[in-house]
């Protein structure tokens, strides 16, 4: 039995780690998350090393182009150092789960000051900001299965330092900007 608890309202795919994601109307949600996600890296041209966002963190004032030598040209630039983009090896580079996804009154409330140490209340680096009725909490979820789409997610935990839950794909497929999201017992 499932319950309708509400809807996309925006799809992100950041589709290097770290730096500033793109909005897209529809992503095919794969086994290891959503396609383009976190594909890329930017490491350090000497030593190999990965440069993140939390030690770095102007990489979120970047928007990629998807032009690989021009966005290397930007970071060198913005970073004041050589950097190189490097292709994920094995699927998206994630830190916690396949899917990141968080509620508009989550955003709300982090606005409000109810943020984790540690978090952006700007930029929650969310995949998929949700649209639930008020007193909806996201939170809540953990354990159990999610429809968006043709697409099932297991909501596994909540972020230690970020707002929403993360969730492992069950069973790919396509979400889109105002598909339901059903929630299951």
């Amino acid at each position: 039995m499932s319950d309708a608890v509400g809807t996309v309202g925006q799809i992100s795919v950041y589709p290097v780690k770290s730096l500033a994601g793109r909005v897209v109307p529809a992503v095919e949600v794969e086994d290891a998350g959503l396609h383009g996600d976190r594909a890329w890296s930017v490491v350090e041209v000497d030593t190999g090393e990965r440069v993140t966002v939390k030690t770095t963190p102007r990489l979120r004032e970047v928007v990629p182009t998807g032009d690989t030598e021009a966005d290397t040209l930007t970071l060198t630039e913005v970073l004041g150092r050589p950097v190189r983009l490097a292709a994920a090896a094995g699927g998206p580079q994630v830190d916690a789960a396949a899917v990141h996804l968080v509620s508009r009154g989550a955003v709300e409330r982090a606005a409000e000051g109810d943020v984790p140490e540690g978090c952006s209340a700007d930029d929650p680096r969310a995949n998929l900001l949700l649209h639930l009725p008020d007193g909806q909490d996201e939170r809540s979820w953990v354990g159990r299965r999610l429809r968006i789409g043709t697409a099932e997610l297991d909501v596994v935990r909540t972020p230690r330092h970020c707002l929403g839950v993360y969730a492992e794909v069950r069973t790919p497929g396509l979400v889109a900007e105002g598909d339901e999201v059903q929630l299951f017992d």
